[in-house]
């Protein structure tokens, strides 16, 4: 009896394992870049009261619905504000940001221009070279979705920082 389970059980595995590959299988898919919309009732019933055989025959009616609209973004803030349950910005934290805003960086978020400047009097502090410590920071400054490369290159912005902290966020 014990046999004849496990033959029922391989087989029942490999069927079903059959079944789940057909249906990966033939890459005939119907997914295009752009989608269309479905006709709507009123389009599939005048086509097929009409006697069409597809509805590009007639014109569909143009139904009351308007299409969907794309779902936007939220705009991002412009003044320097943290989030809340965020500390607040310390004298030291704004005093960056501005001299930053001065050589022409406006960050996003406080929280990308604060940790490229930590990241620069942390490194400057354990004795790392300013290549080391410029590679992060340019990196950091790149990731910043409000950057805008066509105004400063990503190593000007991460030679700003990396100044801008040296001399007014590091030991103050």
């Amino acid at each position: 009896m014990h046999r004849t389970r496990g033959k029922v059980f391989g087989v029942v595995i490999t069927f079903a394992a059959a079944g789940l590959l057909a249906a990966c299988g033939n890459n005939d898919s119907t997914a295009t870049s752009t989608p269309t919309l479905a006709p709507t009732k009123t389009s599939a019933v005048a086509a097929t009261t009409t006697g069409a055989n597809s509805p590009t025959d007639q014109p569909a009616p143009q139904s009351s619905e308007t299409a969907p609209q794309p779902e936007r973004p939220q705009p991002v803030p412009s003044q320097l504000t943290t989030p809340s349950g965020a500390p607040a910005l310390t004298d030291r934290d704004k005093t960056f940001l501005e001299e930053l805003k001065k050589r022409g960086i406006t960050p996003g978020a406080p929280d990308i221009a604060l940790t490229a400047g930590s990241l620069v009097c942390q490194g400057t502090a354990e004795g790392a070279t300013q290549d080391q410590i410029m590679t992060y920071v340019t990196a950091i400054a790149g990731s910043d979705p409000s950057f805008d490369e066509s105004k400063m290159s990503v190593d000007q912005a991460g030679k700003i920082y990396y100044e801008v902290a040296s001399k007014s966020y590091c030991n103050k």
